[in-house]
């Protein structure tokens, strides 16, 4: 082999291994973002075990070596999971009585102390 070949071969072993990095990185994220959860709704499981399971299989978009639809499919994972989590302690953190939001002072036309 010629050493241009040699320099390809390496770039794209090393390219190869820095996605299955961020893959296994964005898991682990997915992992302990599920952890924060206790009750997640069926939108939530669907998310955290469709995308592990897109990950784990080896039946996917791109070839195997190539994990940037894995990552895709996780960072969209923990995206949402991390909108349910903040959700959810959003809704944890109001009184009981509390309305959901503030009044709008443009619609009733008073001031709101």
């Amino acid at each position: 082999m010629s050493r241009q070949a040699w320099v390809l071969v390496v770039v794209a072993g090393v390219l190869a291994l820095a996605t299955l990095v961020g893959a296994v990185v964005l898991a682990v994220r997915v992992v302990r973002t599920r952890r924060l959860l206790t009750g997640l709704g069926a939108g939530g499981k669907v998310a955290f075990y469709g995308a592990l399971i897109y990950t784990i299989f080896p039946v996917d978009v791109l070839p195997d070596p190539i994990y940037l639809d894995d990552m895709g499919v996780l960072a969209g994972a923990l995206i949402y999971l991390t909108r349910l989590a903040h959700q959810r302690r959003a809704a944890g953190r109001q009184l009981p009585g509390q309305p959901d939001a503030p009044p709008d002072r443009r619609r009733t036309g008073r001031r709101v102390p």
